[in-house]
């Protein structure tokens, strides 16, 4: 069965592949390291995160009916592809690890602190395994709806924050040092990579590869605006010190927006337009890590895969998750050296093998199905 979604759809996955984690986990990162220039350290970030992206493109580009693991395999043979194929499956196990504990931590922390972290993992395993059994397209179809929530979410915040805004506290830039600045959008660079390595994986399934750079670009400009409107806010409403001390500084930042008498304490209008992106996250690492594996075991499709990569997944998740210690060390430090060394060496690496190999390359123009 072809399976092909539209660049609209492939924008939507792009902006919730972006989203939950960007404003949830990461923000409160950056506070701790760089104090009230984490909103400069985002920016910098998002426009890393577009040169690494056309770089993606391009490099797919030259064979648009076959994704990453299809290209390493053309140029380098099958056995080559199948490792390219396990550090991709690799990445995405470490992704989903920083992923859940987004989720979980949102939800535990703030509104169930008795519940067992099984239940969450257990949710996430049967959301994730049951949505991308009907494939790619119904979940960017749910993305689509999820980019307005995303939208309804940074309207209402802004509206509930923008009273108590105070723009001194954005001053004075680059107190950190421009050096230490830049580096500390290496954790913001983690969540752009995420949507990067979905991009090698998932780009042949999108129509018209002629606008992949332009619908692949204004996705990430769109995400980039939307993103960085969060910690902004953070600075300006409950000062860098405040958000440095939460690890889902998101949360404090919608306790303290209010409209008006009866709308304030935005915890639960938070979670309700913030799940639509989490879940969003939750089913493209599945079916990411189950074409991977696909790939690795020589099988046509990825569906009989979908339960034992989902186990793997849920069981390094659980693993993760149990200790905020361990998450956030795991997230702060071991994450962030995976996650850029395969999210920029891997599609660089193909880049530049594919120019030198340009007669491998012979492009088909039919769809790829999944």
């Amino acid at each position: 069965m072809k399976v092909q979604i539209t660049n609209g759809m492939f924008m939507a996955l792009i902006i919730n592949m972006l989203y939950a984690k960007s404003i949830g986990l990461t923000q409160g990162i950056m506070a701790r390291e760089v104090g009230g220039d984490m909103w400069i350290s985002t920016i910098i970030s998002s426009v890393q995160g577009i040169v690494i992206m056309a770089v993606v493109i391009l490099a797919i580009k030259r064979l648009p009916n076959g994704d990453m693991i299809d290209q390493y395999e053309k140029i380098l043979g099958k056995w080559i592809s199948k490792g390219i194929a396990f550090l991709v499956f690799l990445f995405f196990l470490g992704a989903y690890g920083s992923i859940m504990a987004t989720f979980v931590y949102h939800l535990k922390d703030y509104f169930l602190p008795e519940s067992n972290i099984i239940l969450f993992i257990v949710a996430a395993f049967l959301i994730g395994t049951y949505a991308i059994h009907f494939g790619l397209e119904v979940i960017a179809r749910m993305a689509l709806i999820g980019v307005f929530s995303v939208m309804a979410l940074n309207i209402l915040l802004l509206a509930g924050s923008i009273s108590e805004f105070d723009i001194k506290e954005l001053q004075p830039t680059f107190s950190s040092g421009l050096l230490s600045t830049v580096w500390a959008s290496r954790h913001h660079n983690t969540d752009w990579a995420i949507a990067t390595m979905m991009t090698c994986m998932i780009l042949p399934l999108v129509r018209d590869n002629t606008t992949w750079i332009r619908s692949s670009t204004s996705g990430l400009i769109f995400s980039g605006v939307i993103i960085v409107m969060w910690p902004i806010l953070e600075v300006g409403v409950l000062s860098p010190e405040v958000a440095a001390q939460y690890i889902v500084s998101c949360m404090q930042m919608a306790r303290s927006a209010e409209i008006g008498l009866f709308l304030h304490r935005y915890e639960m209008i938070m979670i309700a337009f913030f799940a639509l992106s989490i879940l969003t996250q939750i089913m493209m690492t599945f079916l990411c890590s189950s074409i991977a594996v696909q790939k690795i075991i020589g099988l046509k499709d990825y569906r009989p895969v979908i339960i034992p990569v989902g186990i793997v997944l849920s069981a390094f998740s659980y693993w993760m998750v149990g200790s905020h210690h361990r998450a956030m060390g795991i997230i702060e430090n071991e994450w962030v050296l995976v996650s850029l060394s395969l999210a920029i060496g891997l599609p660089g690496m193909l880049f530049v093998l594919g120019a030198i190999f340009k007669k491998k390359l012979k492009k088909d123009q039919e769809p790829k199905s999944v």
